[in-house]
């Protein structure tokens, strides 16, 4: 920095700002002007996030604190690993009673008043007694396995995050100890939510209460004394062997076998067991409880109020039929010339694309592959895949292209982490049917999002290119915000050319003309863009830098922003998730805004607009601003320079996210967001309906409300009579 010494207390710790993240999910689950049924889903990505928050960051700081491991990235702010933990532990526990208060006091009393019921077995019939009954006979007890622990029958090794019933048993009669403890693991296989009759669409009760109460039927002999729910979640950041000479494939599957022995770092259970029950499976996974010695005081237990595990919320979507607590479906747009029936190649070469997602539609980037393999006229299709559905039509178009005999080469990323097993699977699949099969290298994941066909047209051979910032997933690609861009333009086709070389056969020393790549250039380049606006702020001709991504956590790229902030250039940053970077630091960020939107489709695309003018550069890449996207990844940020896309961006797309006033939130210098207020002189803005070209549900002055438990509702904003639609966006435009 320029004027000012950067120190640890201007940025924010990387995983306390995650944990920040996910209270924004949280919000969007305690926010009573959602849809009941979607509030649900909130609730279960609330929970699925803190599962893989504690899989892989938590775990990576308890090998620091306890195993002796060195970070990785070392945190800026220099709090200490234990520190750290201990702050996610108090924090956690925060949000984790919220939740379930959210749960308990709000959504399950209004699924009641909706007709949707879950009940207790107090609650049941006894005609629903019966159903349930059947139920267990023909469909749990031949799947569940009961399991005594004795000395002849030692503890079993919880599954990741699988969910078990504990309980104290004492013999009544037959053979085997007076008493024992026995655990039984829940299948994955059977509904967590169960119908109390086979037709039912609005009552149901959970798979551990109707386990649960018919334990003594896989006891036999054994009188229940006791019984409650657990879960452990274990360690799922197991690194790759580092041996170059070992084949990748079986590496990685060495992984997954490794990580079902890998340590237990967060143990979840019911309030209700018992202090005995609870501590033999601390004493089992050597869970730290608090105590003081060798846990320094961290708790990694976890008692909860209600039904473990809330991913299996996600169920309830599909279990009831009711439309009305959902959000309004919608159709996403295609785009001219993308339609049906049009001839893609034909369109492209035309001009360049550029396609927002999930507001336009995926199906172009699915028949750009589609009828790559069926055209004569293709020689070849290259592609990076880093993760795509189960199902996936992608694939199976690379399959077509191969037996078809085109030459098609698949960069499959085997190190999307917890997609590895399905990576495998693919890669497999398109071995066998001739496609050429490649999986990057061994330290550092290949990230980058793009496609390349090549074909012969006259004496002439062309390529056509797609780049985007998110997966090739047609089914994410209905629930994540992307932007793709199809071109034929030959300098990106000769940059994407040498990308495969490089990405195929280690090619280097390339002049590359329009792209920018991790970990070659990316990193300086970002840095140098922000250093130019900077300089032209110094010397009278403005700056200014707007940009959209995921996380900004490199320290080096804050340092960049603090100079352009104190050399006068205006910043404002739309990040969804990390930011550590502090805005409003006075004398070193007070030019910087930053905003987080949360809202019914996860933020994911990554945009970067540099200058104003003729000057203006603007850019989408796969990238976020984090060491790991700069230097242990290939990435790709590739320019928009047809002057109408980089109109839309900076017109149309940008303004909405500036104006967004109904699912926003401001950044404090002191790490805490704020939701943007709502006057009554402004137009309600609610961005991704705006974009979506639905009808305003909520337009209402102020923040959405929230509901009164577990989080003080936002301040309203005061009333007043709207002025025109336009109003925001204009002076949104005027910022850009």
């Amino acid at each position: 920095m320029s004027n000012t010494q950067f120190l640890p207390e201007h940025v924010i710790n990387r995983e306390l700002s995650w944990l920040e993240f996910n209270a924004r999910v949280l919000e969007e689950a305690q926010d009573v002007s959602n849809p009941l049924l979607e509030r649900a889903k909130f609730l279960a990505i609330f929970a699925s996030n803190l599962d893989e928050f504690f899989m892989v960051r938590v775990a990576g700081l308890r090998e620091q604190t306890f195993g002796g491991i060195a970070p990785q990235d070392v945190a800026a702010d220099g709090l200490e690993p234990i520190t750290q933990l201990q702050h996610i532990s108090y924090r956690t526990r925060e949000l984790v009673g919220e939740q379930y208060a959210c749960w308990n006091e709000s959504i399950l009393p209004n699924l009641e008043r909706a007709g949707i019921h879950l009940l207790n077995s107090k609650d049941l019939n006894s005609v629903q007694q019966k159903s349930l009954d059947k139920f267990f006979t023909q469909r749990v007890f031949p799947v569940v396995t009961p399991m005594a622990i004795d000395p002849s029958h030692p503890t079993p090794r919880f599954h990741n995050r699988g969910l078990y019933l504990a309980a104290n048993l004492k013999r009544r009669a037959g053979i085997g100890p007076a008493s024992m403890f026995a655990v039984v693991q829940l299948p994955q296989v059977l509904p967590r939510f169960v119908p109390v009759d086979p037709d039912s669409t609005s009552e149901f009760i959970l798979l551990e209460e109707v386990v649960g109460t018919r334990l003594s039927q896989l006891f036999g002999g054994y009188d229940i004394e006791e019984y409650g729910t657990f879960r452990v979640t274990r360690d799922m950041d197991v690194d790759l062997l580092e041996q170059e000479g070992d084949d990748m494939l079986r590496s990685i599957e060495a992984r997954l076998r490794a990580r079902q022995r890998s340590e237990a770092v967060r143990l979840e259970v019911s309030s209700n067991l018992s202090r005995t029950l609870r501590n033999m499976i601390v004493e089992k996974e050597h869970i730290h409880n608090g105590s003081q010695g060798e846990s320094r005081g961290y708790d990694e237990v976890y008692p909860i109020d209600g039904m473990l595990d809330m991913t299996g919320l996600m169920e309830l979507q599909k279990l009831v039929n009711r439309d009305d607590l959902l959000d309004p479906p919608f159709t996403p747009r295609s785009p001219e010339g993308l339609r049906t029936g049009n001839d893609l190649f034909a369109t492209i070469a035309e001009r360049d694309i550029l396609l927002h997602h999930p507001f336009d539609s995926f199906g172009p980037v699915v028949r750009f592959v589609q009828q790559a393999a069926r055209d004569p006229d293709v020689l070849a299709i290259k592609q990076t895949l880093y993760r795509t559905s189960g199902d996936s039509p992608i694939i199976k178009a690379l399959i077509e292209a191969a037996e078809n005999g085109k030459q098609v080469t698949a960069l499959v990323e085997l190190q999307a982490r917890f997609d590895e097993a399905n990576n495998i699977s693919w890669a497999r699949q398109m071995e066998r049917a001739g496609v050429h099969v490649v999986y990057g290298f061994m330290a550092m994941k290949t990230h980058s999002k793009l496609a390349m066909v090549v074909r012969q047209e006259g004496k002439k051979v062309r390529r056509y290119v797609h780049l985007g910032t998110g997966n090739y997933n047609p089914t994410t690609a209905l629930l994540y915000t992307d932007i793709g861009l199809f071109t034929a333009d030959k300098d990106i086709a000769d940059d994407a050319t040498a990308l495969f070389n490089f990405l195929t056969g280690y090619s280097q020393n390339y002049d590359w003309k329009k792209l920018i790549i991790s970990p070659l250039d990316l990193h300086r380049y970002t840095i140098q863009l922000i250093d130019e606006q900077a300089e032209r702020a110094k010397a009278g001709k403005g700056g200014r830098i707007l940009a959209k991504i995921n996380s900004l956590v490199d320290p080096a790229t804050i340092r960049a922003l603090y100079r352009a902030s104190q050399a006068g250039v205006e910043i404002d940053l739309v990040i969804r998730g990390i930011c550590c970077l502090k805005p409003g630091l006075p004398g070193i960020s007070e030019n910087i805004r930053v905003r987080s939107i949360v809202d019914r489709f996860l933020e994911h695309s990554r945009i970067a607009i540099f200058g104003t003018g003729d000057s203006q550069k603007v850019f989408a890449s796969s990238a976020d601003w984090m060491p790991r996207n700069f230097e242990r990844r290939v990435e790709v940020m590739f320019p928009i320079e047809a002057p109408e896309l980089r109109r839309r961006i900076v017109e149309e797309i940008m303004p909405v996210y500036l104006a967004d006033n109904q699912r926003a939130r401001t950044l404090s210098a002191d790490g805490t967001y704020h939701r943007v207020v709502c006057s009554g002189e402004e137009t309600p803005c609610r961005s991704q309906l705006d974009l979506l070209g639905l009808p305003r549900l909520d337009v209402k002055p102020g923040p959405p409300k929230l509901a009164d438990v577990s989080a003080k509702p936002a301040k309203a904003g005061k009333s007043g009579k709207s002025k025109k639609d336009t109003k925001n966006k204009s002076r949104a435009r005027k910022r850009a």
